[in-house]
């Protein structure tokens, strides 16, 4: 399977979406953050590994708590993972923190300040 196969995407998709309703549904864990959401989420094409990219709303102590928290819950996720996907194997999963959302957040908030003046 490549990496860009119409089948790696559809797993792709299908563990991002159980990943986001697992981490906002099922976790109870009052490190993570409400405002945690999954932005992407790259399968290996032997379906051995995962990485999840994380965005969290919040300072860096809320994102630091959460990436810990997370990771705490790591066997957690994959076994509601496991149960929920049927796969041939379940990934080990790698959280990542990714920025991008603060990130666009930060620089739509300095146009409308440069806008408004």
């Amino acid at each position: 399977m490549r990496k860009n196969s119409i089948k790696n995407v559809r797993v792709n998709t299908e563990v991002q979406k159980e990943l986001s309703n697992i981490i906002r549904n099922e976790i109870k864990d009052p490190r993570i953050a409400p405002m945690t959401s999954v932005v992407t989420v790259e399968v290996a094409p032997d379906l051995k590994t995962c990485k999840a990219y994380i965005s969290v709303l919040g300072d860096e102590k809320a994102q630091k708590d959460t990436m810990a928290g997370l990771k705490s819950a790591e066997g957690y996720i994959r076994r509601q993972l496991a149960g929920n996907l049927n796969m041939r194997a379940t990934p080990q999963i790698q959280f990542i923190l990714e920025q991008s959302i603060e990130y666009g957040v930060a620089m739509s908030r300095k146009i409308d300040e440069v806008m408004n003046k």
